[in-house]
């Protein structure tokens, strides 16, 4: 057995006991989902490059790293890190409910937001019914292990009708620790009919750490409900970071989504929506950046069950130094799934010769009357844009940064004149702008 299972497996065997006088009434309706979690786990290992949804992604280094449990307390951090993050906010601190830097003060009748762990303290076991989903195939590895393992999380109910005007901010934050530490958060948000909510993921570093956060989110969008998401990842240089979100929109349901990925050794992002009702819209629309000796993964998943539905997924990557940059776009149209207009393209700059980037769109139609297309292209900077900012006196380093951030910026510039849109946009345009100034370098003075 690898290091690293072995170290899942210890940490399962420490939280018998907690959870048993933490989960009160529920730990005997989730244990059993959580042993045969593990068991499963175990039994098949990690995957090895003969899996396909793993083949540009090796766990090898990874498998010999040992990660104890998170602390049961959340530990300390400077606050100065949430300036500029309003409430309502939900804080996690290296995988636990921090309390005192969360505040959800500002929430509407009709939405209640609590912490995983407050929730299992109080909840019903038919409540907690997500927690016992079950992984069958090999691949899942680690949300095989979040099953196992998730021991706090995000819990979201808004009401039907109810319209969430604040964002609701969730932030996970890693925070140096003696020895490298493991933490599994599970999140699960349910809008219901005709519902509004905007999420804003903040997952952030309070200093240099190794640490591994593996995430899995259950998002349900009712009939109609409208759903605004943004994710900034920009956790430190050596962590290894694992998140899933799994997203079902019933009928004329919207899902507008927007991810940048801007930091860790190894990140791994996969995105899968059912759009099981007729009518259901989603918007998809993301960056991956890789510098030094970085690796980014992002899996798209998105199945076209209803009739009429559509989705428009716009996704750049750069990659730079020795980094590697993975992207899997697939698009399924299901039997019956008549009027479906899908459309995915995924642009990526090599500005390094060391540098790599896997690109791989996937197609699946299987119902008439649909428009579908998919696109991928991999290249160089421009020399023709380059030769015209270098002719009007810009040094190279500026002018290849200038054109690097113009092509990351499209994505975002691409949501729309919804309204709270702009405000959005502005605060991620802020952040992707400043990962690629330290990424790349100011540049002469840019």
């Amino acid at each position: 057995m690898s290091a690293l299972l072995d170290s899942f497996r210890e940490a399962f065997g420490e939280s018998l006991a907690t959870a048993r006088t933490s989960m009160c009434g529920l730990s005997n309706e989730l244990l059993p989902a959580r042993q045969a979690a593990l068991d499963a786990l175990l039994a098949d290992g990690l995957p090895g490059p003969r899996e396909e949804a793993w083949k540009y992604t090796s766990l090898r280094a990874l498998e010999r790293r040992a990660f104890a449990p998170a602390d049961a307390v959340a530990p300390a951090f400077d606050p100065a890190l949430l300036a500029g993050i309003p409430a309502p906010r939900l804080v996690f601190t290296n995988g636990r409910f921090d309390p005192g830097q969360s505040d959800l003060s500002g929430l509407p009748a009709g939405a209640s937001v609590e912490a995983l762990s407050q929730f299992l303290a109080s909840g019903e076991p038919r409540d907690a019914n997500f927690l016992a989903r079950r992984y069958e195939r090999r691949d899942e590895v680690f949300a095989r292990a979040n099953a196992a393992l998730a021991a706090d999380g995000a819990v979201v109910r808004i009401d039907a009708g109810v319209r969430v005007e604040a964002p609701l901010h969730l932030v996970f934050v890693g925070v140096p620790q003696a020895g490298d530490r493991a933490w599994h958060l599970r999140h699960f948000i349910d809008l219901r009919n005709d519902a509004a909510l905007d999420i804003v993921e903040h997952q952030l570093a309070a200093g240099d750490h190794a640490h591994l956060a593996n995430e899995v989110l259950h998002l349900h969008a009712g009939q109609r409900a409208r759903v605004r998401h943004a994710r900034v990842q920009h956790d430190a240089a050596r962590a290894t970071r694992f998140a899933r979100t799994d997203a079902v929109l019933a009928r004329d349901a919207q899902y507008r989504r927007f991810d940048l990925e801007l930091g860790t050794a190894l990140s791994r992002h996969e995105l899968n929506v059912r759009l099981e009702g007729d009518g259901a819209r989603l918007t998809a629309n993301g960056v991956l950046l890789g510098d030094g000796r970085r690796h980014v993964d992002t899996r798209l998943g998105i199945e076209h069950i209803g009739r009429d539905t559509a989705c428009e997924l716009l996704w750049r990557g750069i990659a730079d130094g020795r980094s590697k940059v993975v992207f899997h776009g697939g698009i399924g149209i299901r039997a019956g799934a008549d009027g479906t207009d899908a459309a995915l393209s995924n642009k990526n700059l090599l500005l390094s010769a060391e540098a790599e980037i896997d690109t791989q769109p996937v197609l699946v139609i299987d119902a008439d009357e649909v428009k579908a297309a998919h696109g991928a292209t991999v290249g160089q900077l421009d020399a023709t844009a380059m030769f015209y900012l270098r002719s009007r006196g810009l040094p190279e380093a500026q002018a290849r940064r200038l054109l690097t951030v113009a092509f990351c910026r499209e994505p975002l510039l691409a949501l729309g004149d919804e309204a709270g849109d702009d405000g959005l946009r502005q605060v991620l345009l802020a952040r992707l702008d400043a990962a690629l100034a330290a990424a790349l370098g100011a540049g002469d003075g840019a």
